[in-house]
């Protein structure tokens, strides 16, 4: 099989997997205990505005008409009425979608880049000095809740030693740079505004740590395993025999080989960081769609929970769509057992 085959059958894999989540959380939305409608109306609302209401949003049709006029909708980009912001619900995820993106993005991006070497460094000094530091920085980082590393980082950090921002994106009286991307990071450079960009870079750098500790310690520990496994195999011994540099043999080789298995943990880390980074932009206040998504829960607002549902559905889609083809890279493999 080519490599262009095996994207593309990966990529229709993917259509069904997105048709059916959309099936399951609009049925899960449309049957959560209460009144969503009463609720988005209040109480002083009489029987015939509820009614009214619920007519206007097409409540009143069985559940497949319902359906089929949202998934109509959608296609069009009209996702629904949000209850809590009188908005559409696609329109209040585009605008929140890039500040949670930019933070998952980053965050990961965080983890791995530390977790590689850390990982290479304990899997490569089993039982030493190194491998028992990755043990207990694995173990604190697994086991901390993450707002509670919020919170701790900011009293140490913010309160205590005054060297980076509470909360935000931006400090007060810096504008946003032109929107590109809506990323801060990026459209900071494409604009040239170096000032932006690093006030936006100290703004992410808390949240960025108390977000991606427990993926940082799921990787680095995966990565040691793997490393020390590699450690036992014959093309590890003879390169040594040969005489290559350690660095070499250990970046290179074992690490291309121990970081395979790695990589679906990474894929379904993103997905995870994208819909449950909710209690770090509760704690830094970041505008974000996780926390969108959580207050669109606690109000009921059955619009935006399949929204958000959907767009977290794809990341964990994309994501694996992306591990695929890795994998069908550093693997070939792989795409010869599909074929």
């Amino acid at each position: 099989m080519s490599y262009v085959d095996y994207l593309v059958r990966r990529a229709i894999h993917s259509v069904p997997v997105i048709f059916g989540l959309s099936v399951l959380i609009f049925l899960i939305s449309r049957v959560i205990p209460g009144d969503p409608v009463r609720l988005a109306l209040g109480p002083e609302a009489t029987d015939q505005q509820v009614a009214a209401l619920r007519a206007e949003m097409g409540l009143d049709q069985p559940l497949p008409m319902q359906y089929a006029d949202w998934l109509f909708g959608v296609v069009q980009g009209d996702w629904g009425m949000s209850l809590r912001t009188n908005n559409n619900v696609f329109s209040d995820i585009v605008a929140r979608l890039p500040a949670t993106l930019e933070l998952t993005v980053v965050t990961l991006f965080f983890a791995v880049l530390l977790a590689i070497p850390f990982g290479v460094v304990a899997g490569t000094n089993k039982d030493r000095w190194q491998d028992h530091l990755s043990r207990i920085t694995a173990l604190f980082g697994v086991s901390m809740p993450r707002f509670w590393v919020a919170i701790v980082l900011q009293i140490v950090f913010v309160v205590s030693l005054g060297l980076l921002p509470l909360s935000g994106r931006l400090s007060d009286g810096v504008a946003p740079p032109p929107a590109v991307t809506r990323l801060y990071l990026v459209d900071s450079l494409i604009a040239g505004q170096f000032g932006t960009f690093l006030d936006a870079a100290t703004h992410l750098l808390l949240p960025t740590v108390a977000l991606g500790l427990a993926t940082l310690a799921q990787v680095m520990r995966l990565i040691r395993s793997d490393m020390i496994d590699e450690q036992r195999k014959d093309y590890v011994l003879a390169a040594r025999a040969y005489g290559l540099p350690n660095t070499l043999i250990e970046y290179k080789y074992m690490l291309q080989n121990a970081f395979t298995s790695s990589l679906t943990v990474v894929g379904l880390a993103f997905g995870f960081l994208l819909g449950n980074a909710f209690l770090v932009e509760i704690v830094f206040a970041w505008p974000g769609m996780a926390r969108y998504g959580v207050q669109a829960i606690l109000y009921q607002d059955f619009n935006a929970i399949v929204g958000v549902t959907i767009v977290v559905g794809i990341g964990f889609v994309t994501a694996n769509f992306v591990v695929d083809l890795l994998y069908g890279y550093l693997d070939p493999r792989v795409r010869l057992e599909e074929g």
